[in-house]
């Protein structure tokens, strides 16, 4: 529930941005800067999250992450100012990182490597639901209620889940005793992970996916926008069509992974993901556009829950660090592709640049079937 609660935020945003610009009088692309505001943040600060969570709790985190991210949105549902608005949404995405990459290292702590693509998968299912709920249910509520109404009521069921979590986690403890921190002891776990060759690998893969899969979505409704379709529940239903190819992938991955090798399947996420790319810029209807991210969503998620899988190897010791470290890679391609794209819209079009994307999404499929292999010995 917990990470539930706190990937509904993650898109939340995306579907509204014309109605913030409109409200608050600011261009619409400095508007759909409010996703770098949140991923950029998130992304630098996750280093240090993974450390504190490896070495002072990873529910503790959890927990106390959810309340602050609650807490911005109910800030943001009352602001009056763009540059108020950008700043809680910098504030929640510095903690927003201890919720979801901390559970993903949960999962590395209690599941055996052989099972830990079907957990990560079912992990993902209920990031996805959040993530497809946040996205659908903002835009209907923006439609009844405006873009502040989307913060006020899912800060408060933020602020709920965080009170319900205080509860539920005392007395639970991860598999593994809590260290105690030292800095020689931080500095060897960041060694361990490099020392692995695939963390390079890992880390610049998912940020390449980031930047030309996730850096698109805050112009999704600029895009539609273009086309004549107005309404943000729209918009918000095909960016959460992504997260329904992501619930289908995590409900499938069992019957894939005992089935189909790794390398095959992470061929098939890039070029799924590639297809739903090249058919987004020939500027299908709404309502086509919903069956394109379904697509999009499936073959991405089919690629990144393989590399999640070698990120969870790439440390036994730092696994929280690793996580993070992850994520903050996830992250930084997110913040850096609002930026990419709306300099690729601004001199060549939609078209060349999510072409260009499209062609970036492949390789990184096929560069990660050739390099990524499991040790013998996994921890």
């Amino acid at each position: 529930m917990v990470v539930f609660a706190s990937t509904l935020f993650t898109r939340a945003v995306d579907p509204i941005i014309p109605q913030i610009a409109a409200d608050l009088l600011v261009d619409l692309n400095t508007a759909a800067l409010l996703s770098t505001a949140y991923t950029l943040p998130y992304a630098l600060v996750q280093p240090v999250l993974g450390t504190i969570a490896d070495f002072f709790g990873k529910t503790r985190l959890m927990n106390v992450s959810l309340f602050v991210v609650g807490l911005t949105a109910i800030v943001c549902a009352l602001a009056t100012s763009f540059h108020l608005l950008v700043g809680m949404r910098i504030a929640a995405g510095l903690v927003a990182g201890g919720v979801f990459p901390v559970a993903m290292a949960l999962i590395g702590d209690l599941v055996p490597v052989s099972q830990r693509q079907v957990a990560i998968g079912r992990l993902l299912a209920i990031g996805l639901t959040g993530n497809l709920l946040g996205a659908s249910i903002a835009g209907v509520i923006a439609d009844v209620m405006g873009w502040r109404g989307v913060f006020g009521v899912l800060g408060l069921f933020g602020l709920v889940m965080a009170a319900v979590a205080f509860f539920a986690f005392r007395n639970v403890v991860t598999a593994k005793p809590i260290a105690a921190f030292n800095r020689a002891a931080v500095i060897a776990g960041f060694q361990s992970i490099f020392a692995d060759p695939r963390a390079k690998v890992c880390f610049s893969s998912v940020f390449l996916e980031a930047v030309f899969i996730h850096g698109l979505f805050p112009y999704v409704a600029i895009l539609l926008l273009a086309a004549g379709e107005t309404r943000a529940s729209i918009a918000g239903l095909v960016i959460a069509a992504f997260g329904v190819g992501g619930v289908v992938y995590s409900l499938s991955v069992g019957v894939l992974v005992a089935n189909i090798a790794e390398r095959r399947l992470m061929i098939a996420g890039g070029t799924l993901a590639a297809i739903g790319l090249v058919l987004t810029a020939l500027h299908f209807p709404w309502y086509a556009q919903l069956a394109i991210f379904g697509v999009l969503g499936f073959g991405f998620y089919l690629l990144h829950g393989s590399i999640q899988v070698h990120v969870t190897e790439l440390s036994h010791t730092a696994r929280g660090a690793a996580a993070s470290l992850h994520s903050c890679f996830f992250y930084l391609g997110q913040a850096t592709g609002p930026v990419i794209y709306g300099f690729g819209f601004a001199h060549g079009g939609p078209e060349p640049s999510i072409l260009t994307g499209a062609v970036v999404v492949m390789l990184v499929g096929l560069v990660c079937s050739q390099l990524l292999r499991h040790r013998l010995t996994p921890p």
